[in-house]
């Protein structure tokens, strides 16, 4: 396929879409005969026939889908545009992920400009493992011509996951502003639900000479008859019946205050602002419950704090601006951890005092020591998640003596880790091995044939690599006898393991001493 001169993507399986444009044809045919026959617009048949019409164009615009490729550059058809991108002005050809239902992967094709923008090619892709080894060849070939016609940026396929740096943080954003913004709104209420509040606190009844139009202020006593009560199951509301509808028909409550009163009992409605807001009787009393100004500031500040998680993510994102598009960034937990020990102060702050500052000692003292706790978790996390970069480390060659089991884990099935059922690699105790348990004891282990392997590098995790190893380890590329094998660890472990690994027989493909991954200085 790379030899030639041209290749083309169209879709696999167009027998289903035709069906689809079949089908399209036939609703728009019902529905153009129904309008025309009947000349009614709201019809079922209108509407049934529209919807296919719909389906036929979802079908039609799959059928016409075509990429191609060749000398000059990549073209790609649909059925509402048609684009050209020349090879000079593609830096990469990579694999952009997307994310289903039930963890379900969709593959695409994605060309990076030189510009800095991206182009996702509508063909090929792949949903499953049925159809992955057709788009791996495609996108081969791809590559191979980029090869053949251009300079391509990098000299492995790229992959763009949505724990890597090229992702893009504008939904972060999107969620944060509309977060902030219901933070914002809740506390804008604030004022009015104190007021409310203190208006009903102070409310007296309704002197005898009080007009009915000024009866709002004021609270207006009437005697009711509790016909029957109506307990709501779920989410449905509970409600009270009167006798003859006087004062009202009936009167939602609490599933508590229906289940408190029965028919027959005699009760007094307290009416404020033209809503009955108590009911009182011999046995039980309701009221209505009134939202505190202390809880809708708890709402705002639990509104405001959420909103700072995904401003940390896009924080982190433009603090890895010049990363790899495909490395994985570090992961915004230790800013949720952060987020979580500022709310265990701050709500209960915000709920004893929501529109007025804490004066009194115990709260000022509270105030302050939680400010300066959460300064110090904000600062612990930026520094959990900056960027660590792999660097060369002297190998002391220094053994213990004692077995020491350290996290790691081989990411290709060999025969010292098959099915990867590895989990750690055990150290000093004897040769190094792979275990699938964090020890002690070496039941169950594969020694690792370090006289097979060759380290070529270590680098930091990309997008390519097992979604299920954590993003603040790296990454050791190994040779093991001509096939690529890939050794994931902690920072510091890595380190360990590969010294542990170079007297034993390791070395490196440029003769010096294995590489190994440390921090920042």
């Amino acid at each position: 396929m790379t030899d030639g001169q041209e290749i083309v993507c169209r879709p696999v399986r167009t027998r289903p879409l035709w069906f689809l444009v079949g089908l399209g044809a036939v609703g728009a045919g019902v529905a153009v005969v129904r309008v025309v026959q009947w000349g009614r617009l709201v019809d079922p048949w209108v509407f049934g026939g529209t919807l296919g019409a719909l389906v036929g164009l979802t079908g039609l615009y799959g059928v016409g889908v075509l990429v191609s490729a060749d000398a000059y550059g990549v073209r790609s058809r649909t059925l509402l545009r048609r684009r050209r991108l020349p090879w000079d002005d593609i830096a990469d050809v990579r694999v952009y992920l997307q994310y289903g239902h039930h963890g379900r992967v969709i593959r695409r094709v994605e060309v990076a400009l030189r510009d800095g923008r991206a182009r996702r090619l509508p063909l090929p892709f792949s949903a499953s493992c049925d159809d992955r080894p057709e788009f791996d060849a495609k996108l081969d070939a791809l590559r191979a011509l980029h090869r053949r016609h251009a300079e391509p940026e990098s000299d492995h396929v790229p992959v763009i996951s949505y724990r890597a740096a090229g992702r893009g943080s504008a939904v972060s954003l999107v969620l944060c502003a509309l977060l902030l913004a219901g933070a914002g709104l809740a506390a804008w209420f604030v004022p009015a639900v104190e007021s409310e509040r203190r208006a009903w606190a102070s409310a007296v009844p309704c002197a005898a000479e009080t007009p009915a139009a000024e009866r709002g202020d004021c609270l207006t006593v009437r005697p009711a008859v509790v016909a029957r009560t109506e307990v709501g199951r779920g989410k449905q509301p509970s409600r009270l019946y009167f006798s003859d509808g006087r004062p009202l028909e009936s009167l939602a409550v609490s599933r508590a205050g229906a289940q408190g009163f029965r028919p027959g009992d005699r009760v007094r409605l307290t009416v404020w602002r033209h809503q009955v807001r108590e009911v009182v009787g011999e046995h039980h009393v309701w009221r209505e419950h009134f939202t505190t100004a202390g809880e809708l500031a708890v709402v705002a500040a639990a509104c405001a704090l959420a909103a700072g998680y995904p401003g940390c993510r896009a924080l982190l994102h433009r603090r890895g601006r010049r990363l790899p598009d495909d490395e994985v960034l570090p992961s915004a937990l230790p800013f949720a951890g952060a987020l979580a020990g500022t709310a265990v102060w701050l709500l209960p702050l915000c709920r004893l005092h929501p529109t007025t500052p804490p004066t009194s000692p115990v709260t000022l003292t509270w105030a302050a020591a939680g400010s300066l706790g959460s300064l110090g978790l904000f600062g612990w996390a930026w520094r959990a998640t900056r960027v660590r970069t792999p660097q060369e480390v002297p190998s002391t060659g220094e053994l213990l003596g004692e077995e020491v089991f350290l996290a790691a884990r081989f990411l290709e099935p060999t025969d010292y880790n098959p099915h990867g059922f590895g989990t750690h690699i055990v150290l000093d105790g004897g040769p190094p091995a792979v275990t699938p348990h964090p020890g002690p004891g070496r039941f169950a282990a594969r020694r690792i044939p370090v006289e097979r392997l060759t380290v070529k590098a270590v680098r930091r995790l990309r997008g390519g690599d097992d979604d299920t190893v954590p993003r603040s380890w790296h990454i050791a590329e190994l040779d093991d006898g001509g096939s690529p094998v890939r050794l994931a660890a902690g920072p510091a472990d890595l380190s360990r393991i590969l010294s542990a690994l170079g007297p034993a027989g390791a070395g490196r493909a440029d003769g010096g001493r294995p590489p190994s991954a440390g921090l920042e200085p």
